[in-house]
């Protein structure tokens, strides 16, 4: 590695207790496990973290790796030291470990009230028939749900369900309150069913004829997340460039603001609108199909790239 990126990099590290290497930024993280390194440290009680992103300059991208000898990205640093990637970083917060990494204090995290229903436990007791441990019930900062049979962990909080008894961590824990688990065993959709009252809302999608029509109305905060380069070449009139400027805006907004998100073909915007819901947006939507669909359906004048 060059001495001059050496030293930047340890001057990054050095002058910041936090330092976060990711792709995007921490307002608008650009891959899953960089938002995911994100969302823990702000539910870690971290207010500001320094981001770095490595996707504007190649050498920092390939100098961090070598710096820290550890090949993926994210990658934090806390008070001079390397902590890990996001796997660890996440392990570490399910542990409880990161808390004490970090010199934050753990959130009190009562445990959750749960129902599993008769037909359910007897489907956990089957399936775990033979194997030693505990139901661990996983809920992920996406309400993504994963159940298994584990050992109980020293963070671990243990809830009486009927005759079960249930693994969560401290995570899943706070995400878990009016849980309700079901099974059906039917040849068409058979299998474990889950009702979570705290489940946040999804992403809408919404056709470039239906926006236009919002559009006629009035403004709207519409954002385009395309390049400038992108911009360029075609725009929807009343568009924002989703820019840093743009980032700060969104940051001071009611949460309760209608956000719509577009690209070229809607695969960035959706990332984005994804990010913005996770900051507790309550209406965010997706322009479905992008800017190519508005050129096809609305205004053929915008053209084509």
């Amino acid at each position: 590695m060059e001495a001059q990126l050496k030293q930047e990099i340890d001057e990054l590290i050095q002058g910041h207790r936090v330092v976060l290497f990711m792709k995007g930024s921490k307002n608008f993280p650009q891959c899953g496990f960089s938002a995911t390194v994100v969302n823990i440290l702000r539910e870690s009680g971290v207010k500001d973290f320094k981001d770095v992103n490595i996707l504007q300059r190649v050498d920092l991208r390939e100098g961090i790796k070598e710096y820290a000898n550890w090949p993926t990205i994210p990658q934090l640093y806390v008070g001079g030291e390397f902590v890990g990637g996001c796997d660890i970083v996440r392990e570490l917060f399910g542990s409880g470990e990161l808390f004490e990494v970090l010199g934050t204090k753990p959130p009190e995290v009562k445990p959750p009230t749960i129902t599993i229903t008769d037909a359910a436990q007897l489907a956990i007791r089957a399936a775990s028939e033979g194997e030693s441990g505990l139901l661990r019930i996983e809920i992920s900062q996406q309400y993504e749900y994963a159940l298994s049979i584990d050992e109980p962990k020293p963070a671990d909080l243990t809830v009486s369900v009927g005759a079960l008894s249930v693994l969560l961590d401290r995570a899943s824990a706070a995400r878990a309150e009016g849980l309700r688990i079901d099974f059906s065993d039917g040849e068409a959709g058979g299998g474990f069913k889950i009702e979570n009252p705290n489940e946040p809302p999804k992403v809408r999608q919404i056709g470039v004829r239906d926006l236009k029509a919002l559009l006629d109305k009035g403004p709207v905060e519409l954002f385009d997340v395309r390049t400038e380069e992108e911009r360029a070449k075609a725009k929807i009139e009343g568009a924002q460039h989703f820019n840093q400027t743009a980032q700060e805006k969104l940051a001071k907004l009611d949460k309760n603001t209608p956000l719509y998100f577009h690209c070229h073909h809607g695969g960035r915007s959706q990332q984005a609108a994804d990010h913005y819901l996770r900051q507790g947006f309550k209406h965010v939507h997706n322009v479905a199909g992008g800017i190519d669909a508005w050129a096809l359906e609305v205004d053929p004048s915008v053209g084509r790239y």
